[in-house]
């Protein structure tokens, strides 16, 4: 969609790298190991959920789409017999809080003030129906600091624009497995990075090709028909749609000036390698 981006996923690439320091650089895996949580996976997950509540793995696996159940269940509940969700949510704040503030390039605090009550106001405009983990991330108290104020509004941002795509790939009538063979099949990214990264075996992969196969959605070579590239654009425009309520409610010059200064923050990051590319989240360079 390059060169046709709409404001609310011009602002998704501008801000997702600055929510997604929490799943790249050290200082989030180091506080989970320090809570007691066992294994990354562990800490992923219940990171992730933590403003919910201690969730088991059923109601954990609904909101983690993309991974299969087992990968869910190794950490879930299992987590909150090492750390409470109130422990695992404090270091987690406090950690992404110093990643970012050891990673963030040099920026005058009048434009970080700016863009921190900017996409605040954003965040006013998030609703939060049929969506569990940007409500719960809504509900956390703003922290004193303004380097962990941009964390948490990039966060619920992310989040509910997240929320918004797993019903656009529901809505689509595609499984967990079959959305990340859709995302490989455009070309975009690539099959090792998708399938390692979410855990997937070769059998449910294979499974998974045939049934978008007998679709009419991939073709004999493995990439997307016509069909096939026409459901997914759809999913990204209801994606982008269902995320626009941030950007109605800052209007197009506010969230043009949020990108603005967003941008060269996201960007920072991942030229200096704090945020692989490619990535598993597939979030492009701004």
């Amino acid at each position: 969609m390059a060169g046709t981006d709409t404001l609310a996923r011009q602002l998704w690439k501008a801000t997702e790298p600055i929510h997604a320091v929490v799943y790249f650089a050290p200082e989030p895996a180091e506080a989970a190991r320090s809570t007691g949580l066992i294994g990354w996976w562990m800490g992923y997950f219940a990171g992730r959920v933590a403003p919910a509540g201690p969730l088991d793995a059923g109601a954990a696996q609904a909101l983690f789409f993309a991974f299969p159940p087992r990968r869910v269940g190794r950490a879930l509940p299992d987590a909150w017999s090492h750390a409470t969700p109130e422990k695992v949510l404090r270091t987690r704040m406090e950690a992404a809080q110093a990643a970012l503030e050891r990673a963030l390039p040099p920026v005058e605090r009048q434009e970080l003030e700016r863009l921190v009550t900017l996409l605040e106001r954003a965040v006013q405009g998030c609703g939060y129906e049929g969506r569990a983990l940007a409500a719960a991330w809504s509900s956390v108290p703003r922290p004193a600091a303004l380097v962990g104020r941009l964390w948490l509004a990039t966060t619920v941002l992310r989040e509910h624009r997240g929320d918004g795509h797993v019903v656009a790939l529901v809505h689509a009538g595609l499984s967990g497995v079959e959305a990340g063979m859709s995302h490989v099949a455009t070309g975009d990214v690539r099959r090792d990075v998708i399938q390692t990264s979410r855990g997937w075996t070769d059998e449910e992969w294979g499974r998974a090709r045939e049934r978008l196969t007998s679709r009419g959605l991939l073709g004999t070579d493995g990439r997307l028909t016509e069909r096939g590239h026409a459901l997914r654009l759809t999913i990204e425009e209801d994606t982008d749609r269902l995320a626009v309520g941030p950007v109605t409610h800052l209007g197009r010059e506010d969230t043009e000036e949020a990108i603005r200064l967003a941008a060269p923050l996201s960007r920072h990051l991942i030229d200096s390698g704090v945020i692989p590319m490619p990535n598993p989240i597939g979030v492009p360079r701004p």
